[in-house]
């Protein structure tokens, strides 16, 4: 049974169950409920309001906003009680009204979040949904169950993503982009559905690339986009890519590995 617990740091009014495991120095906000499976790490704090439940692992220094639903079961109907999971890294900004699910057995069973991510108010990720690190959720982007997001991904506003889909690191999705295909690295897209616009330069700049990682993902955006070649066409002229800048090797594998495990039934954004 859930006990009011009176601890440095934890609200009187909030329910922490005896069993849920918090490092001394957690703090919670009033009438915040933490379930038995529950776990935190150091320096994490948690706001008023929110429910905490599941089998959730949270490590250090999060900053949980008020009002969050996080380890809920997932919205599956074919769900019948598994004891799966939600887990989440540590650096990350999580704000107001966010609904994060635990995974399902049919997805692997866990929910990822990695570290360092920026997730604004109004958030879901699905059962089975993984985040990389040091994305950015703008309010109100939603994922279906089973959607993988790279790191330095930025969602804009209502994004919302089709179950399934692959968001590739360093790409960028414009306000109210819906995704029903996988988008690969480096592209900035925008529409219903969404379409490709470009990449993802000035956020490339801004993480350091050099002139030459830049003229390769140049390089990659013609082949995929310009030259009217097939998806097989272009991932064999991106192939060829890291002879002639070596110093793009890691990018153009990062690329050619992402678009080797696109189904020729879901594509990618065009």
């Amino acid at each position: 049974m859930m006990s009011s617990v009176a601890a440095p740091g934890i609200h009187a009014t909030a329910l922490v169950d005896p069993m849920a495991e918090l490092d001394n120095s957690v703090s919670v906000g009033p009438y915040t409920v933490i379930g038995p499976h529950v776990r935190v790490g150091p320096g994490t704090r948690i706001g008023a309001h929110c429910v905490i439940e599941g089998h959730t692992t949270i490590g250090r220094d999060n900053h949980i906003f008020q009002f969050n639903s996080l380890g809920a079961i997932p919205q599956d109907k074919k769900y019948a009680g598994e004891p799966c999971e939600l887990v989440i890294g540590d650096g990350n900004t999580i704000r107001e009204f966010c609904t994060f699910n635990i995974g399902s057995p049919g997805g692997g069973g866990v929910t990822r979040v990695g570290n360092d991510n920026w997730i604004m108010a109004y958030v879901h990720l699905a059962h089975d949904c993984v985040v990389g690190k040091h994305t950015i959720f703008a309010n109100n982007a939603q994922l279906a169950g089973h959607v993988h997001v790279g790191d330095w991904a930025i969602l804009g506003g209502f994004t919302l993503a089709h179950q399934f889909v692959r968001i590739g690191a360093h790409s960028f999705t414009a306000l109210s982009s819906i995704l029903v295909a996988d988008l690969p690295p480096f592209v900035m897209c925008q529409g219903q559905p969404a379409q490709a616009r470009s990449m993802n330069f000035e956020g490339l700049r801004r993480r350091g690339f050099s002139a030459g990682r830049i003229a390769a993902v140049k390089a990659m955006h013609k082949a995929l986009y310009r030259d009217g070649l097939t998806l097989e066409q272009a991932k064999l002229r991106i192939a060829e890519l890291a002879k002639n800048h070596s110093e793009s090797a890691a990018d153009v594998q990062m690329m050619l590995s992402f678009l080797q495990q696109t189904s020729p039934q879901r594509g990618i954004v065009r």
